[in-house]
């Protein structure tokens, strides 16, 4: 089984579109079980989860670490996706994971990936973003991230720090190569269109310098990610 772990925190009109998708995949069919963990959302979100009965709703402190650690707790699986609230998986995509995880030796994963906005300065953030996860073997949240829940456990799950998705896949990719799958994920790119698509693309890059020199990135960074 893949547990699908679904941080959320004031979702409520991309949140949808998404559990759509899922259980279009057969989420609801024995192949999946999801979980929805709340971070204290004042719009509509809980009322949204409610109307999907097949999803396990979870509180959490605030944060997405803490968040997706405390699914992980509660999940039966044994791989589990981690899958934003605004990020649409591809037809075959659970299909896909479970052959992945299948394959001797394995450990995580994601998907490529690609913004759901039409503008071509996305399409080439979007083909730099892939060509990085493949030389550098780490995988952004919005990529679909998974994982076997042995080598979750072994790294001690998602560490309670900015930019946790990359500090995990920097303790996994010590233990396994991953699996990059072709299909794509789509990601709503609303955020990075309402900063302005170059001026959130060097945000990206800042944060990723300073992981390189061993900096701590600015709690600024992160003001909108939730």
């Amino acid at each position: 089984m893949i547990s699908v772990i679904v941080p959320v925190l004031d979702e409520a009109v991309a949140l949808p579109a998404t559990l759509d998708r899922l259980f279009a995949e057969g989420a609801a069919h024995g192949h999946a079980e999801v979980i929805a963990v709340d971070g204290g959302s004042t719009d509509e979100t809980l009322e949204v989860l409610a109307r999907y009965p097949m999803v396990t709703v979870l509180s959490a402190p605030r944060g997405r670490a803490r968040q997706m650690n405390a699914g992980a707790a509660k999940a039966r699986g044994s791989v589990l996706l981690f899958l934003h609230a605004d990020t649409l998986l591809p037809p075959g995509g659970l299909a896909a994971i479970s052959r992945a995880a299948r394959e001797p030796g394995f450990a995580y994963g994601g998907f490529h990936h690609r913004w759901s906005g039409r503008d071509w300065k996305l399409v080439v953030i979007s083909a730099l973003h892939n060509l990085r996860c493949r030389i550098t073997s780490t995988y952004y949240g919005d990529q679909a991230f998974f994982v076997s829940r042995r080598a979750f456990v072994a790294v001690g799950g998602f560490p309670d720090c900015l930019a946790e998705d990359i500090a995990v896949c920097q303790a996994l990719r010590k233990r396994a190569r991953p699996s990059f799958l072709p299909l794509r994920v789509v990601t709503s790119s609303r955020k990075f269109e309402q900063m302005g698509i170059w001026r959130s693309f060097a945000r990206v890059l800042a944060i990723l310098i300073c992981l390189r020199i061993g900096r701590t990135p600015p709690a600024a960074f992160f003001a909108d990610i939730r």
